[in-house]
């Protein structure tokens, strides 16, 4: 159940279409649904806003099937992350009626149209090229919870002009989320140019000292621009949820 869900359920008993024995039986539904590989949160998008997202990593795709099985009786769009192409494949074959998508490794379950619910717009700026399947991620994410999102790619700091000369485009984004590998510093240069909230996402990419996105993690942690906050290495997922949130506001 989500709040809308829940509204329908409370006017439905004001209009007299619903008893109060059933509603309350509806309500006191247990909050998760034991699909015995998991338990799966029913009630995490009337907690939080969205519901639980499947991280596909680690994941037989038996395992993927059956969790979206389980999460298909309930509101609300179905997301899996980190999902590699043949297992998505395997997972489609039991469960009819998602979509993959190859670049940013996601299987997405939509049941009808996504409400819109943010105030304005998420932009997702990537630094290169290799860090855009973490910036799809986080941008698959942010329009699955009911934002308008745009993209600008391979702006990095090596050719500051390509950033600058979408100055105006930057200035409109209401949340901003910068991807950025080798030493991360993009996500101080966009914060030093807006005055919103900017969530910077390290990747992993990287020669030998980037230590696997950490570089860009602490160098993004270590920013001098005040609007800027940091997630994990790759988590694009985790950057998206939060400017999504953020543009509920």
């Amino acid at each position: 159940m989500d709040a809308d869900g829940l509204k329908k359920l409370l006017n439905g008993v004001v209009r007299g279409d619903v008893s109060i024995a059933e509603a309350v039986e509806a309500i006191s539904m247990p909050p998760y649904v034991d699909c015995h590989v998991a338990k799966v949160d029913t009630h995490r998008a009337l907690r939080q806003g969205f519901p639980e997202v499947i991280l596909g990593e680690g994941k037989t795709a038996e395992q993927l099937a059956a969790i979206i099985g389980a999460q298909s009786k309930h509101a609300g769009p179905i997301l899996a992350t980190r999902v590699d192409e043949q297992k998505a494949a395997e997972a489609l074959k039991l469960r009819p009626g998602g979509k993959y998508d190859r670049v940013s490794r996601t299987l997405v379950y939509k049941k009808g149209r996504i409400a819109r619910r943010g105030k304005g717009l998420i932009l997702v700026i990537s630094a290169g090229t290799s860090d855009i399947p973490v910036a799809e991620e986080a941008a698959v994410t942010a329009e699955l919870m009911g934002n308008r999102v745009e993209r600008l790619y391979d702006v990095g700091v090596a050719g500051i002009h390509r950033l600058l000369g979408n100055s105006k485009l930057i200035r409109t984004a209401r949340v901003l989320i910068v991807v950025a590998g080798m030493e991360g510093a993009l996500a101080s240069v966009v914060g030093g140019l807006v005055a919103r909230p900017v969530i910077a996402v390290p990747t992993s990419v990287g020669y030998g000292a980037s230590f696997g996105g950490v570089t860009a993690l602490l160098g993004m942690l270590n920013s001098c621009a005040a609007n800027v906050a940091v997630v994990n290495i790759d988590n694009g997922f985790g950057a998206a949820y939060v400017a999504g949130l953020i543009n509920r506001l």
